[in-house]
């Protein structure tokens, strides 16, 4: 993977471009006092990843990321801790590596960039669907309608769950766990980025860390509702929501 360092530090450089000597699958091209000279760079240059540093005067890392256009997968290295949550909101970033990093951390974040790449590459096409004939006004979508099955990459495999099965998605950092009826799965994603796969009408996000099958709720109460043995606690904000799905008497 050819891959370029951003960071205003000329030490945590000059590390990083030592442990990049430690991964035969790293070509490192170049390395960047800061985001506008990479920038410079990558207008005329393509890399499969970048080591982005948060904290860069004038142009933070986040600056540089909104910045340039289809962003290659993104390692972020800093010495702050408190920007995890923030950083998966981007799809480009495959992990958080707090300074000082160790080897072992280093080589695990390869692994998720390249796992990541190959769930970028393999993901399934989607399946065609016939038009609504011109004179038939277009149905409303129903679960009939929906797609009732979703793939993970877990360890280079695809597996499929049964959608309906889902009954709680949790956040745990940079990884999801899904919980069916059958077996729990850990994955390295984002709520965000599930949330979009999941049929509206079945799945809500009741809290920033939890989505939840509304048809498998055995209880509510205050601000908390009963899943299987789980007790899931809701937002303020998303209550009224689950409120309006239920089906009160």
């Amino acid at each position: 993977m050819n891959c370029i360092i951003i960071d205003d530090e000329a030490t945590a450089r000059a590390i990083l471009l030592q442990l990049c000597t430690k991964v035969t699958e790293l070509n490192v091209m170049g390395d960047f006092p800061n985001a506008i000279q990479a920038i410079k760079y990558l207008n005329q240059n393509e890399v499969d990843l970048i080591f982005l540093d948060i904290h860069m005067p004038d142009f933070t890392g986040f600056d540089f990321i909104q910045t340039i256009k289809n962003p290659p997968r993104i390692i972020l290295t800093t010495s702050d801790a408190n920007f995890a949550i923030e950083a998966f909101e981007y799809d480009c970033i495959v992990d958080y590596l707090v300074k000082p990093i160790a080897l072992p951390r280093f080589e695990k974040a390869i692994q998720k960039a390249k796992v990541f790449q190959i769930e970028k590459e393999g993901a399934p096409a989607p399946v065609a669907t016939a038009k609504p004939k011109a004179d038939a006004p277009a149905k409303e979508k129903t679960s009939e309608d929906s797609a009732t099955d979703l793939y993970i990459n877990i360890d280079r495999r695809l597996i499929k769950i049964d959608m309906p099965s889902i009954y709680l998605i949790e956040a745990k950092g940079d990884y999801i766990q899904i919980k069916t009826e059958d077996k729990n799965y850990t994955v390295h994603s984002t709520l965000k980025k599930i949330e979009d796969k999941l049929p509206a009408h079945t799945f809500l996000k009741v809290h920033r860390s939890y989505i939840i099958n509304i048809h498998k709720i055995i209880d509510i109460e205050d601000n908390s509702v009963l899943i299987k043995k789980d007790v899931i606690p809701v937002s303020r904000s998303n209550r009224p929501e689950l409120m309006k799905r239920l089906n009160l008497l």
